[in-house]
């Protein structure tokens, strides 16, 4: 028989299903964990956890389901000390719309799906805001909001690359017999 061996059917097999399955949690786990390096630009560690949390949501849902997207809010709650629960949520509600949308969004164009994530973003900043200002039981200031969503939206091209170059290759070792 000419051509490719038949793959192993085993451990190796399974390692390498594993590692497939928790590669989007586990890149966006650390991601989170280096943009919390302290660099000098506030609210980096939310403008990274965001994008990667919509990517997977739209591009590979199963890979993400909200379990995962929960450990990675609290993960986000955590290294930014904010108050628990409050980018739990605002992650949750983005996974939930993603993947209610993704149908949609997975035959757009990346600029479409960018309009689309900035419309994200300003609803992840108002529902954060709001849920921090009812946490602390005081009015924010608006401008540190504007900004994380503006960083937001500005990180997500590069993100997006980053990310659309990890699903491809996964993609690839899916369809290799």
């Amino acid at each position: 028989m000419k051509g490719r061996p038949a793959p192993a059917y085993g451990l190796l097999r399974q390692i390498d299903a594993l590692a497939r399955a928790v590669l989007p949690g586990g890149l966006t786990a650390l991601l989170l964990m280096l943009a919390a390096v302290p660099v000098g630009v506030p609210g980096l560690v939310p403008a990274v956890a965001l994008p990667c949390v919509f990517f997977w949501s739209v591009f590979r849902p199963a890979a993400l389901p909200p379990p995962v997207v929960f450990a990675l809010g609290l993960l986000q709650d955590l290294l930014t000390a904010a108050p628990l629960g409050a980018g739990v949520l605002v992650l949750l509600v983005v996974h939930g719309l993603a993947v209610r949308w993704r149908r949609l969004l997975v035959k757009q164009s990346f600029l479409l799906v960018w309009v689309t994530f900035c419309g994200f973003t300003a609803g992840a900043a108002a529902l954060g805001g709001a849920l921090q200002a009812l946490l602390a039981w005081q009015v924010l200031p608006v401008p540190p909001g504007a900004w994380q969503a503006l960083l937001t939206a500005g990180l997500y091209p590069l993100l997006a690359w980053l990310l659309t170059r990890v699903h491809e290759t996964m993609m690839r070792a899916e369809a290799a017999p």
